[in-house]
């Protein structure tokens, strides 16, 4: 409560719960500012639309199993919330600031540690910078290296955050479709028969293209590119001197023996790559908001000069706990007690159940070799319901997710928002399930499967 300029007293909260307490100051915060001059940055149009905000919402509404968004709903690992326990209760200076690019027990343990993965000698002072999660690592990136004008190449499906950051560093988003091959009879489809065509590929490297953004694992397809792949884009990058930002936050959780390669592990490329990574992905704890970029001082120092005028510090005991659970890590890699290897095969195990349940009522999924997510092909349903409620132009995936959350309790999230709007009328017939979940979890989705498996009788 506090007196206003003319002594009336007023409640902060009180229009929220509408209560009148003296004059209504509703009606002072809800007024919409009227200014001559614009008010919304121009870097801003059209990209303030968040689909996200009406899924979520909807979920709540409707009680149903929440399977759309990417968030582990179980523990982190028993080393990690002890290493986490260990930073708030133990040395009091955690409660202050650290060095602004990273913790620096944090910084050593990541050079250390991708170092040897990506065959290089790291400085921890110059090829690591600790951010606040992997987004923040993106956008410090395309903020520092993207500049009005300069065309970004993105692979689609892709998370959707790399085009509004595109868009406000000033850049021209330009797309190239992974497109899905036939998988053989019988044979479940794999998010391995989904390719970038070569030719398509190299032609959308201009003059002016000075990024391609890649992400392996993908979200939300799980495609994990294979070496091959990744030398045909390495071989563009270096031919067109051309920077690759790489999104590897999933790149513990691979499966079926795939393998994960980091690009900048390829010859040539480790100078222009800046590799991207997430605490909260490696150790089940998206809360935490640790993330990082690794990669050649020329680039680094680009990325440090924006993290120092925008962010300039992260929280110090999330690092601290990310250090001890990386320190713990590097004594078990490769060995059968390594979190690294325990935790995918416990998702390949929830992975393969989820996608045996979605059969059952004629979804038919695309099996992944890596991340959080599976999609499912819908096209059955939409040739057999293919007018459900919703915006003439909306796409049918989203309708259809509207539909299932509503009347089956289960949640999705529509494929089609991972495009670039020419594509998703060529994609509206796949929806994103995320199995990195409790098993009662998984259990509750069974339960409304077989309920929609019984209505699906004659």
């Amino acid at each position: 409560m506090f007196r206003n300029a003319a002594g009336i007293r007023v409640h902060l909260l009180g229009p929220l719960w509408g209560k009148k307490v003296g004059a209504s100051p509703a009606r002072c915060l809800h007024q919409t500012l009227a200014m001559a001059k614009r008010v919304q940055a121009r870097r801003l149009t059209g990209i303030d639309h968040n689909p996200w905000v009406e899924y979520v919402r909807l979920a709540s509404e409707c009680d149903a199993v929440n399977l759309g968004q990417g968030f582990p709903d179980f523990p982190p690992p028993d080393f990690a919330l002890e290493a986490f326990r260990q930073a708030v209760t133990g040395d009091f200076m955690l409660n202050q600031y650290t060095r602004a690019f990273g913790y620096p027990p944090l910084t050593e343990i990541l050079a250390s540690f991708f170092g040897k993965l990506l065959g290089q000698e790291l400085d921890p002072l110059k090829n690591v910078l600790v951010t606040v999660g992997a987004y923040g690592a993106l956008f410090t990136a395309f903020q520092a290296l993207v500049d009005e004008g300069d065309e970004v190449i993105i692979v689609e499906p892709f998370f959707d955050c790399y085009e509004p950051m595109t868009l406000m560093a000033g850049g021209r988003p330009v797309f190239v479709s992974l497109r899905p091959s036939p998988s053989q009879d019988k044979e479940p489809d794999s998010s391995s028969n989904w390719r970038l065509d070569p030719a398509e590929l190299a032609s959308k490297f201009t003059p002016r293209t000075k990024a391609l953004v890649l992400n392996t694992p993908n979200n939300p397809l799980g495609k994990v590119f294979s070496k091959a792949e990744l030398e045909l884009v390495a071989r563009l990058c270096r031919q067109h001197d051309v920077l690759c930002i790489s999104d590897e936050v999933y790149q513990w959780l691979v499966y079926d023996g795939h393998q994960h390669t980091s690009i900048a592990s390829l010859p040539g490329m480790w100078e222009r790559t800046l590799t991207i990574g997430s605490a909260g992905k490696t150790f089940s704890a998206t809360g935490w908001k640790v993330g990082w970029a690794l990669g050649p001082d020329a680039l680094m120092r680009h990325l440090r000069t924006v993290h120092q005028n925008s962010i300039f510090h992260c929280p110090t005991q999330g690092q601290a706990a990310v250090a001890l659970s990386f320190e713990r890590e590097l004594q078990h890699l490769g060995q059968p007690g390594s979190y690294f290897v325990q935790f995918p095969q416990a998702m390949q195990r929830r992975r393969d159940h989820m996608a045996r349940s979605l059969q059952a009522v004629g979804l038919r999924p695309v099996i992944p070799q890596g991340s959080y997510f599976l999609i499912t092909d819908i096209s059955d349903f939409k040739s057999k319901m293919p007018d459900l409620p919703g915006a003439v132009d909306e796409p049918y995936d989203r309708r259809f997710v509207k539909w299932m959350i509503k009347n089956k309790g289960l949640v999705a999230i529509p494929v089609s928002i991972f495009f670039s709007q020419p594509q998703q009328q060529h994609f509206d017939h796949y929806i994103r399930f995320c199995f990195v979940k409790d098993e009662s979890t998984l259990r509750a989705m069974d339960e409304k499967l077989q309920k929609w498996k019984a209505e699906l009788r004659p």
